[in-house]
């Protein structure tokens, strides 16, 4: 393959005027910016200018509590400006000793002094005042963690089916997950100077020699998965190396490129979007393989238009089988047909499992993600107990869950105990409440046209009634709430999906599969939550007397010809 000649990819590429964040990125030297003047800076609670953006691409998103604005307006007070910060964790990995820094952490230096676990499987802290934003980064950096490269336009955080105790292949596959992400890192140490007083060098002798030197066109997002779980939900990521084994050893990956789930409501030139499989690949070329999907990335991405920048967008202007031959060329490999793999699932098994190591594994049920001591149910105190105690690892899943991993025999009824006694356990929590989830939106989100997080619990609480009432009390539909179209509550692979529209009001898809492989479609635009309840009590009395042995919520819909299945998104989405 090296003798092949380097084709001319300029035509594939769009041409006009660059978007401004191009500008920006440009302009930065290398994601520094004036990020250190603006710290020093005592008129302002924020960043200014491009750096409100640049903060982005050190892990942090400037926010404001929008519950108080038009208040502090009143006042004629800036809005409440803090930063929240997303933690690199491939794999979602933490161990107790870390837990209990960034608990201390959370409860001295945060607006709520809460820790909230995410769907990119790793924790998040809201609320930082400008003036502790330093200190928490050298804190994190002190016990062996970064915010780098979690946010703005590059590789994010590496998600890893969780639990690797499972088997050595889970074991094997979380080791890649973190070889990834290091190997797609920016290169600038502009984070290291601002952050953790470090050497200051000339950006001149440095080089992004994959990200570039103005970065990826969008942001981009890889899992590693063990099948048959799909809990990390491949198809609302650019990149993904699905485990192929050969006697329980990992010896490849499937990769399945161009996934994606944001949109912008009344632009049809945006959808959520499935990946595409590209093939087979052994082991030793995983590393060129995903330098090389993110470099034509890079390359052919839509660098005019951010709306259409993500890999998804690219394959559909470019065609996927252009990508995948451009891949092919620059990792210096052909793909093989993929190998066979199946996806059956992808919530987290709650409760106690066997690991291959002789010690168990405790996954805990975290609703939302949001760890704080509320009333009758102090987790973050539950969670520092357990930590103080614990001998193995955490483990954080990307439904928002929390693993207890590698408890020896004789530390399982205490672990138990610490965790019953503060809530962490709860046997009445049903089968609906674990398979739901949103995003934070409201207060903190800036793009939150909606209540997702805190309206969730209320809207469980009435979804459970209508299985109730239909006889199957017991049983669950996939549910998921987010604020915006944005997609971070990955409501675009849910049996059924609200996106918000406004206040109070949601768009209603249906149709998406427990597996996490169709795309759910718009079945009613701009609902309240009452209008919302009614027709799933409709949908779900249908669905419980007419539906097939072991029939899902959404496979039923798409069989009654409720909602016509999305199998090609860039058509059916909308059409």
């Amino acid at each position: 393959m090296s003798d092949q000649k380097t084709p001319d990819l300029s035509e594939l590429q769009v041409q006009g005027k660059l978007a401004d964040n191009e500008r920006l990125k440009g302009e930065s030297n290398l994601l520094r910016g004036t990020i250190e003047a603006d710290l020093a800076d005592p008129l302002t609670g924020g960043f200014t200018a491009d750096n409100f953006q640049l903060i982005r691409f050190h892990g942090m998103y400037q926010q404001d509590d929008r519950d108080i604005r038009a208040e502090r307006n009143e006042q004629k007070l800036e809005p409440l400006h803090t930063v929240m910060l997303r933690a690199r964790m491939p794999g979602g990995v933490i161990s107790p000793q870390q837990w209990l820094a960034i608990d201390e952490f959370a409860a001295s230096n945060t607006h709520a002094g809460s820790i909230r676990l995410t769907t990119r499987q790793t924790f998040q802290f809201h609320g930082v005042l400008k003036r502790h934003i330093k200190p928490m980064h050298q804190m994190l950096n002190s016990i062996g963690i970064d915010s780098i490269a979690t946010a703005g336009d590059v590789n994010r955080n590496v998600l890893c089916t969780s639990n690797p105790e499972q088997s050595e292949l889970h074991a094997e596959a979380y080791e890649w997950a973190k070889k990834i992400s290091e190997h797609l890192l920016p290169k600038t140490r502009a984070y290291a100077e601002i952050w953790l007083d470090g050497e200051k060098v000339e950006s001149t002798q440095e080089e992004e020699p994959i990200l570039g030197r103005t970065y990826l066109p969008r942001k981009f997002k890889t899992t590693v998965v063990v099948p048959p779980h799909n809990d990390v939900d491949i198809h609302a990521n650019d990149m993904n190396f699905i485990a192929v084994a050969d006697n329980g050893k990992l010896v490849g990956f499937n990769l399945l490129v161009g996934g994606g789930l944001g949109m912008t409501h009344g632009d049809t030139s945006t959808y959520p979007r499935k990946a595409d499989e590209f093939g087979y690949l052994p082991l030793e070329h995983t590393l060129a393989v995903a330098e090389a999907v993110v470099a034509t990335q890079r390359d052919l991405g839509n660098r005019v238009n951010r709306k259409n920048a993500k890999t998804k967008y690219t394959l559909d202007r470019v065609g996927v089988d252009t990508f995948k031959a451009e891949v092919e060329r620059r990792a210096g490999i052909r793909f093989e047909p993929n190998r066979p793999y199946a996806l059956t699932d992808r919530g987290d098994g709650f409760g106690w499992t066997a690991g291959i190591d002789g010690k168990h594994n405790l996954t805990l049920f975290i609703e939302n993600g949001r760890i704080l001591d509320f009333p009758g149910k102090p987790l973050k105190s539950g969670m520092a107990a357990i930590a103080q105690i614990h001998q193995g690892e955490f483990r954080m899943t990307a439904n928002q869950n929390l693993v207890v991993a590698g408890v020896a025999e004789q530390d399982k009824a205490q672990i138990e105990a610490l965790a019953r006694e503060h809530g962490l356990m709860d046997d009445s929590v049903s089968n609906q409440r674990k398979d739901s989830m949103a995003c934070v939106s409201l207060p903190t989100c800036p793009l939150a046209m909606a209540e997702a997080e805190r309206v969730l619990p209320g809207f469980v609480d009435r979804i459970e009634g209508v299985l109730a009432t239909h006889g199957i009390g017991d049983e669950s539909i996939i549910f998921r709430v987010t604020g915006c179209p944005n997609g971070c509550g990955r409501a675009m692979l849910a049996e059924v999906g609200l996106v918000g529209k406004g206040p109070g009001r949601y768009n209603l898809h249906l149709g998406g599969n427990r597996e996490g492989t169709r795309i759910p479609k718009m079945y009613k635009e701009n609902l309240d939550e009452e209008s919302i309840l009614a027709e799933l009590d409709q949908l779900v009395g249908r669905w419980v007397g007419e539906r097939h042995q072991g029939e899902g919520f959404g496979d039923f819909l798409i069989r009654a010809q409720v909602v016509p299945e999305v199998i090609t998104a860039k058509v059916d989405f909308h059409g």
